[in-house]
């Protein structure tokens, strides 16, 4: 039941009614700073300011990540997640937001390591994805990602090879290929 699994839920989450919610975090909270501070390890530079930063809340897929993750830590005996960043245009990152990371999205912008949904550990590398709007505003995702066993991957892979969880580049690409792989934790939309 979904009150067993509240006690999972992040702390700065605010209630909800079931769904998807978009939280705009105030600027002066601890929250936004630390945000910031994640965004600005590989940004600095690269952007002009940060227009919002919003919480993305939904309970059911949180509660499948979670689960997806227990697995992970079970069968790994390690802690494999990290937080990586995902740029996109800003119709991408609304459809991100409704239906979740979803690997039948992607390929826009090639499928080198995979097909499946790529994130990267260097946000400047993940800016290169963010499509500015008429506006000039272009959005980023910091998801949380389930790495797992990662293999190097290339582009005629629709699944991580047999016993591996993930593909990547070797260095800072990761490809997951199931949907509660990862999270969108926070959208910054920035310019």
């Amino acid at each position: 039941s979904s009150i067993a699994l509240n006690h999972l839920l992040p702390v700065t989450w605010e209630p909800n009614q079931g769904g998807t919610k978009r939280c705009q975090i105030c600027s002066t909270t601890d929250e936004y700073k630390s945000v910031t501070v994640l965004f600005d390890q590989g940004m600095k530079g690269h952007y002009n300011k940060i227009i919002k930063i919003e919480r993305i809340q939904n309970e059911h897929w949180f509660q499948q990540y979670i689960v997806h993750r227990d697995e992970f830590r079970k069968r790994l005996k390690a802690d494999t997640e990290q937080r990586l960043y995902h740029g996109c245009p800003e119709s991408a990152a609304d459809s991100i937001i409704n239906k979740c990371f979803n690997r039948s999205y992607g390929g826009v912008n090639g499928l080198v390591y995979g097909k499946g949904v790529y994130f990267s550990s260097k946000a400047s590398y993940s800016n290169g994805f963010a499509v500015p709007n008429e506006n000039g505003e272009k959005c980023m995702f910091i998801a949380r990602v389930l790495i797992g066993l990662s293999a190097e991957g290339d582009s005629s892979m629709i699944t991580p090879p047999p016993g591996y969880d993930t593909t990547t580049d070797g260095s800072h690409i990761f490809v997951t290929y199931h949907d509660a792989q990862a999270f969108a934790e926070y959208l910054i939309t920035y310019k």
